[in-house]
């Protein structure tokens, strides 16, 4: 194939991949901004479609934007891999800070960020594993992380829904790290599942129409596979009934109480007196059947983009625009949040705030290759990482060069220096979302409801 050839492929890989950021994002606003449920308080269409889906969307493409900036295919070796860790730790930091800011802001959401810079610093030791280790490990996570989340549910502080900011952090220390990695909306370990199953697709070779097509089959299989599993357990397996008994002890509608949690989710956790919990599908619940059911439906849709990409980029391209800068646009859709503008309008929300999002990504990225957050955090990570190498190679330099040396001969002039090893080329990522106003809803619903998620 022609060098041409290989960059249309690669380019057509890329616009793939920021799309999904882009529909991600649009999901997750579609989830904060429209009804969650009708006239009749049944689930709308916005919410049986959206919720949980999109905030497991960016955390697999976050493990896919960590293979890219880790080398793609070929991950470096060595202190080259080093320094790729070096300015990815810097980057999760900054991504950390810029959540902890977002956390003072007056909406009804949570902030991923906190947690998604976590989940980066997580996966650091993970960036050499081979793609077959990586599944491996996403398994034994996606099945343990709920377990251990449920296990000690009782036992970590309870933070009250308040989310994580720098005064949280100061006062409650220990509280803000149990709710970042177990017991908060996005806990971290659980979720590392996505990150693990990014980071292995992101190892492929995605130009390919097989890996595609195969992509494609396996998101579908597990999607599939995991819901009839469910409605097995809860259903001919008497799961259901098991809940309804054990929710009777503290509910005078036991019946109606669990019905609620499979389809809204946990208020502001899943209940821990029954293990049975753990075979539900119920949205933000982070059980291993809505840990594997997710990242079946997000590897599915990925290889959708992917092959409408082969067909034609420029129909994905409203999509990979927004997804070029979602770190900027997500910071400003929830400033916008903050606003309350249009809060009692919905759909007009929607429509302004998507407006408003792409009218800035197109003016920026006219100018700028990245957006304004983007462009400062890629600027860190690649200033701490070319200072890792240069600090790396002056004492590979001193440990294999004389202590003295001789000087140059008159007129000679001095070597030159090796040139430092070129980094890796800096891709865009993902960060994640919340919510804001909500209409009235049914006094049975309220307690179920009282937190919006992302």
């Amino acid at each position: 194939m022609s060098g041409s050839a290989l960059a249309g492929v690669g380019k057509r890989r890329v616009t793939g991949v920021d799309a999904a950021r882009g529909a991600a994002l649009i999901a997750m606003m579609a989830i904060h901004i429209l009804p969650a449920w009708n006239e009749e308080f049944a689930p709308t269409l916005t919410w049986l479609l959206f919720a949980g889906r999109g905030a497991a969307l960016f955390a697999l493409l976050a493990g896919i934007s960590l293979a890219f900036m880790s080398g793609g295919k070929h991950p470096p070796r060595g202190r080259e891999m080093a320094a790729v860790r070096y300015g990815l730790a810097v980057r999760a930091a900054l991504i950390t800070v810029i959540g902890l800011f977002l956390g003072y802001l007056a909406i009804n959401a949570q902030v991923i960020l906190v947690y998604y810079g976590v989940m980066f610093l997580l996966a650091l030791p993970l960036l050499g594993l081979r793609v077959r280790t990586l599944l491996v490990l996403a398994a034994g996570i996606a099945a343990a992380g709920p377990i251990l989340m449920h296990a000690t549910r009782d036992v970590l502080p309870d933070m009250l829904g308040v989310e994580p900011t720098f005064t949280t952090l100061v006062e409650a220390p220990g509280g803000v790290l149990g709710q970042v990695l177990l017991s908060g909306t996005y806990p971290a370990l659980p979720w590392m599942a996505y990150v693990c199953v990014g980071l292995a697709i992101g190892r492929l070779d995605l130009a390919e129409r097989v890996v595609q097509i195969r992509l494609l089959a396996a998101g579908i299989s597990l999607a599939l596979a995991t819901a009839v599993l469910s409605a097995l357990i809860l259903g001919p397996f008497g799961g259901r009934q098991q809940l309804v008994d054990t929710t009777s002890v503290w509910s005078s509608a036991p019946e109606d109480t669990v019905e609620e949690i499979l389809i809204w989710g946990p208020d502001p956790v899943m209940p821990t007196d029954s293990w049975w919990w753990l075979a539900s599908l119920a949205p933000y619940s982070s059980t291993p059947l809505v840990l594997a059911n997710t990242i079946g439906t997000s590897a599915a849709f990925l290889a959708v983009l992917l092959l409408l990409g082969r067909a034609s980029g420029r129909l994905l391209q409203p999509l990979a625009l927004l997804g070029k800068m979602t770190l900027t646009l997500y910071s400003l859709h929830l400033i916008l949040l903050a606003t309350g503008l249009l809060a009692d309008q919905p759909v007009p929300a929607m429509i302004l705030q998507l407006a408003i999002l792409s009218a800035f990504a197109a003016i920026w990225l006219r100018y700028a290759a990245q957006g304004p957050l983007e462009k400062g955090v890629a600027e860190a990570s690649k200033w701490a990482r070319n200072r890792y190498l240069e600090r790396a190679g002056g004492q590979r330099k001193s440990r294999t060069s004389p202590t003295t040396a001789a000087p140059a001969a008159a007129g000679t002039p001095a070597e030159p220096a090796a040139p430092s090893p070129s980094a890796p080329r800096e891709v865009a990522y993902p960060p994640a979302p919340p919510y804001p106003p909500a209409p009235p809803e049914p006094e049975g619903r309220a307690r179920h409801r009282s937190r919006q998620r992302s």
